[in-house]
């Protein structure tokens, strides 16, 4: 991918060398290494710079990306994919259940990594497939995708400083009391398994969900939750730890009565572009086996 972004120096920014401008926008120091090696990369008022000159209010900075590789070893698969959201920087995705994210073993193919690689490929552009909120093969709904090193950067640290608001859909059986709290529980692996989570007070990482319930039908909880932290099946595990296991979960409850996946979706993501800084929302209706469940 190629991007050329540009920055006007205000007074606040007078005097700070660029290397420092930059980091500031919440460049890596990856990213910086990365950019000198690129020609042409760093222009101050039209003029190629190195990273130390010192900035004027009133300059014109100019970073110009040139990523020319693409990821190896994901093949390009003509598969669907639903974009809600495209621009030089982002992707959002509405990923469907049963797709992973990344190829594994045994999925080598069936990817969101696979399917952007060939939807990039066909217009003639390099990709590196750069996730930032990773969603289980069987979870579905929004997620964001960066198109270049410089966005990847911004959107792991909004990650990292919790700045990146992400609610769920989930469906439960039975009637939740009390219908609305948070779940602080620490969350562990479950003895050797590489993929099985449990709470762990004694071991496990910090983790923290806030929940509550949006619809009662049928016998069922439509639950919204929205995350503080990000721990591997964190909203599946936490569930289960206050007695209301997602229903269709293979691992932690295989009730298959009304749904043969976890009934969980990514319904809204929230944050700041990190380009532009623009305050961003998006959301993706429940998906129809879901949607069943309450009808």
């Amino acid at each position: 991918m190629e991007r050329t972004i540009t920055y006007q120096i205000d007074s606040f920014s007078d005097g700070l060398r660029i290397e420092q401008y930059l980091r500031r926008k919440g460049y890596s120091y990856q990213n910086l290494t990365q950019l000198k090696k690129m020609p042409q990369s760093i222009l101050r008022n039209g003029v190629w710079e190195y990273m130390r000159a010192p900035l004027r209010a009133g300059d014109t900075l100019t970073v110009h990306i040139q990523e020319t590789e693409s990821s190896p070893n994901i093949p390009p698969v003509r598969l669907p994919v639903d974009i809600v959201y495209e621009d030089e920087d982002i992707i959002v995705v509405n990923k469907p259940s049963g797709m992973p994210i990344h190829p594994s073993l045994n999925n080598y193919r069936n990817s969101l990594a696979n399917a952007l690689m060939y939807y990039y490929q066909s217009q003639g552009k390099p990709f590196i497939f750069r996730c930032t909120n990773r969603l289980d093969r069987d979870t579905s709904g929004l997620t964001v995708i960066a198109k270049h090193m410089v966005s990847s950067s911004v959107l792991s640290g909004m990650t990292a400083r919790h700045e990146i608001t992400r609610e769920y859909r989930a469906i439960v059986r039975g009637h939740l009391v009390p219908p609305a709290g948070t779940i602080n529980a620490p969350i562990g692996r479950t003895g050797s398994s590489l993929i099985e989570r449990r709470i762990d007070f004694e071991n496990g990482e910090n983790a923290v969900t806030h929940y509550r319930v949006v619809e009662e039908k049928n016998g069922y909880s439509l639950v919204s939750l929205i995350l503080e932290t990000g721990r591997t099946h964190q909203i599946r595990v936490h569930m289960k730890h206050i007695g209301y296991p997602l229903i269709g979960d293979y691992l932690y409850n295989p009730d298959m009565e009304a749904i043969s996946r976890q009934a969980l979706h990514s319904g809204r993501l929230t944050f700041r572009h990190p380009i532009t800084g623009e305050e961003l929302s998006f959301t993706a209706p429940l998906p129809e086996d879901m949607a069943r469940v309450l009808r």
